[in-house]
């Protein structure tokens, strides 16, 4: 009888002593690891204090709390933490971004807080502030209604899919340009983006495109525009050649122009479609269906009812495409040149080269985490 009651209450003390070394081990660990990452956050503070003026507004974490109303509307999820809707004090809508982990010495959170705050563009998103405290780290947006331009040239089966005219997919290629070129020459150092694909571009109430997620982006002077890289950054699929082997060039702003000119073909519907054709291959290939399509004056198979207005548009930027993809970095033009194409004559452009290499097929691993899954809105 006694031992039918001290057996369990042996047991018990066993279990709870078991959890006691577990907290205590536990809380060493969490205090191993601030200890490894001091220098980090010492990094991010030092560089939070030489930004002064041109830094955001800092807020406490606190404040981010009363701002999403304790992180109750979630708009998206990925590899970078959770996107979170949210209002500031004098009614603005905003985009919480809430980042998990610190890789590295912090770069990427550096990145976002230094690029950004250098820039103002309409067709570049707006970092209104970020909050930076202990483990908690979050980059304050402008609200973007319309999420982001992914969910419109991919409808993935969706119910909710919207197709956007002719017209607006262009004012959107030029849009888009036009960021990248202010990004490459309009800033007193020049930004490289290194992840422009269709999941960081965001559209607001209008449909104005706006550059986001600079958490791969590079800084330099602005009379330099080669640089130098320790690996490959990006997602699989717009990367240029020259980013994931130095065989193919340096790296410079043109490696921007390539994952622009690889977007606007994918916007444009012609990886879409030769997609169902080639399967997972169809970067390799879809280049040249284009120019055989193109040479012969063929039906591309693009969607929508297409007038005249509506094919010279697509065909434009087919070509531009074609140009931003060139193998060699020194073929492809600038952004600025790329703007003066689109808003030029189709007449004057011509049928460029067709590149030897395209970009490696796509997967759904990715060289960062940060390019896992941008902002989305």
């Amino acid at each position: 009888m006694i031992l039918g009651i001290v057996a369990p209450a042996v047991g018990i003390m066993v279990i709870l002593l078991f959890c006691i070394i577990i907290k205590k081990l536990s809380k060493s660990e969490s205090i191993f690891f601030w200890e490894k990452k001091t220098e980090s956050y010492q990094n991010i503070e030092a560089f939070l204090k030489n930004c002064g003026s041109l830094s955001p507004k800092r807020y406490p974490y606190s404040d981010v709390k009363k701002i999403t109303n304790s992180f109750r509307t979630k708009l998206g999820q990925g590899g970078f933490g959770s996107v979170f809707k949210g209002k500031l004090e004098n009614g603005c809508l905003v985009a919480v971004k809430v980042l998990k982990g610190l890789k590295g010495n912090g770069e990427e959170f550096i990145n976002e807080v230094a690029t950004i705050s250098r820039t103002s563009h309409v067709n570049i998103v707006t970092l209104l502030g970020f909050c930076f405290e202990g483990r908690h780290r979050a980059l304050i947006y402008e609200f973007m209604p319309n999420g982001s331009l992914d969910k419109f040239i991919h409808d993935g089966g969706s119910l909710t899919y919207l197709q956007l005219s002719w017209e607006a997919l262009y004012h959107i290629v030029v849009g888009i340009a036009r960021g990248l070129e202010y990004l490459h020459r309009g800033c007193n150092t020049r930004i490289l983006h290194f992840d422009i694909k269709p999941h960081n571009i965001l559209l607001n109430d209008d449909f104005c495109p706006k550059i986001s997620d600079f958490g791969l982006a590079k800084l330099c002077p602005q009379k330099e525009s080669i640089i130098s890289l320790t690996g490959a950054r990006g997602t699989v699929g717009y990367i240029a050649p020259e980013v994931f082997s130095r065989h193919f060039g340096r790296v410079s702003h043109k490696s921007d122009v390539y994952s622009y000119g690889m977007m606007v073909l994918e916007m444009i519907g012609v990886r879409k479609n030769i997609s169902v054709e080639v399967d997972h291959s169809s970067e390799i290939y879809f280049p040249h269906w284009v120019y055989k399509h193109l040479e012969l004056d063929e039906e591309l198979g693009l969607h929508g009812n297409m007038d005249d207005k509506a094919n010279a548009s697509a065909r434009k930027m087919i070509i531009v495409g074609l140009w931003c993809i060139q193998t060699d970095p020194s073929h492809r033009p600038s952004m600025s040149q790329v703007v003066e194409m689109l808003e030029g004559g189709l007449e004057s452009l011509q049928i460029p080269p067709k590149p030897f290499l395209s970009s490696p097929s796509r997967s759904p691993v990715e060289y960062s985490s940060s390019a896992q899954m941008s902002l989305i809105l």
